[in-house]
């Protein structure tokens, strides 16, 4: 059977669909490969979110292209949300494309493929409102013992920067048994941590008439062999009293949380479209952490959002100065056509907003510096997930997967457990240091 290569990027939601569509190919008896040069069809799942990923793709995409002169590649297919976004203009200007896939027909990935073997051109989108199927098949790549498993799909927040909604379609819940099955497959195969994912998991159920993220949560954790349960993306305003009780009380739940507020003026909040404010996020923290004890937070901010001034920035800046989050991203506000935000007046140069992010990262970079310092003398469960530079390496709950920090892990012996118990030695800017405790 023909090898098939297949590039995943952008956010761990791709990555999911990226898997999936593994599985499928898997399933149809096709051979899969890492290695470009070796590959009969070479599948590129793209990210659009922003300018930098745009240009990711595109860049992967040429580059991917080479094959079919250099490499032994019959067709080159281009997925998700850059084929969902652009998808007569790709097929213009880069003629290599066979074949695109928009971001709600993934699992047509099989048929898709042996089209283009025949030398057919295709393109399939504008399905983003498609609901999940059930069971599909999925191989999951990461080299570690965690897994993302996606509870549902679009959004209808509409935040004015946002072309996601455009992209991913209406917000959409799996059902309940369907994410159960999935979870107790991959667990049966040695995954311990389950990272849920959606657009907005705290809006998980909302489509159906009620949040259900509680519900999911106690029925996933009655999985023996299912050790943690992490969730990402919780807007600020549908983190329920329901769902605090349920972190604080179910053992299986890491207590971290990741909170998109993207700025804490209220005015900007108001421009971007979130239905939250500056004392509604502060309410929320105080009430986070006085009930959930060693509750992490992580958020993510934007800077450079169009008409930002100094002073609204230096709102920012301050806030962030607080430490009221152990982890942040920042991001520089991408205008993006077809967003409302596109339009406003006063948008920001770039230089500026280079200048802001460095600015809050610096503050940040101290603040996690500081916080892993507290960790020095105290021990923790660390999920162990391989070696590093004559360490092994592995994250207590304090930590999401690729984007937050490592535990470094000094042991004389041969480390073969999935959990050790592990005394912090040493903290660095974002990882720590430990060693194993008998």
């Amino acid at each position: 059977m023909p090898k098939i290569g297949l590039i995943s990027l952008g956010c761990a939601k791709n990555l999911v669909d990226s898997e999936t569509m593994i599985g499928l190919l898997n399933e149809a008896d096709f051979s899969i490969t890492n290695r470009a040069e070796e590959a009969d069809v070479l599948i590129i799942n793209t990210c659009a979110f922003i300018d930098k990923a745009k240009e990711e793709s595109l860049e992967s995409i040429l580059e991917m292209a080479e094959y079919k002169k250099t490499g032994k590649c019959k067709a080159l297919i281009v997925t998700g949300c850059l084929s969902e976004r652009y998808t007569s203009q790709l097929m213009e200007e880069i003629p290599e494309i066979d074949a695109l896939v928009g971001t709600g027909d993934f699992e047509e990935i099989v048929d898709v493929v042996n089209r283009t073997l025949r030398g057919e051109k295709t393109a399939i989108y504008g399905h983003q409102d498609k609901l999940f199927q059930k069971n599909l098949p999925r191989i999951i790549t990461s080299s570690g013992k965690y897994a993302y498993v996606k509870i549902a799909d679009g959004c209808n927040n509409r935040c004015s920067f946002c072309i996601i909604p455009t992209l991913r379609g209406r917000y959409r819940s799996r059902n309940i048994e369907d994410i159960y099955n999935e979870v107790k497959d991959i667990v049966e195969n040695g995954i311990r941590e389950v990272i849920l994912i959606a657009q907005d998991t705290t809006r998980y159920g909302s489509d159906k008439g009620r949040l259900m993220l509680s519900e999911l949560i106690n029925r996933i954790s009655e999985l023996d062999r299912l050790k943690w349960i992490r969730i990402l993306y919780c807007y600020p305003e549908a983190i329920s009293d329901e769902l605090i009780d349920t972190i604080a009380a179910n053992d299986k739940v890491c207590k971290y949380l990741d909170i998109p507020i993207q700025h804490i003026n209220d005015d900007i909040l108001r421009q971007m479209g979130r239905h939250t404010s500056k004392k509604q996020i502060y309410t929320l923290i105080d009430k986070l952490k006085a009930r959930i004890p060693g509750v992490v937070l992580r958020t993510s901010l934007i800077v450079g959002f169009p008409g930002e001034t100094d002073k609204q920035f230096g709102e920012l800046a301050s806030f962030v100065q607080e430490g009221m989050f152990d982890h942040l991203g920042v991001f520089e506000y991408s205008r993006e056509e077809g967003t409302p935000a596109a339009v406003l007046p006063h948008q920001i140069p770039q230089r500026v907003k280079k200048e802001r992010r460095e600015h809050i990262m610096k503050i940040q970079n101290s603040i996690s510096r500081q916080i892993n310092q507290r960790k020095v003398g105290k021990i923790f469960d660390v999920l162990i997930e391989g070696q590093k530079g004559g360490y092994y390496v592995g994250r207590s709950y304090h930590y999401a997967p690729e984007i937050d920090g490592i535990v470094y892990i000094k042991s004389e012996r041969p480390v073969t457990e999935d959990f050790a118990r592990i005394l912090i030695k040493k903290a660095y800017d974002y990882d720590v240091l430990g060693e194993i405790v008998e």
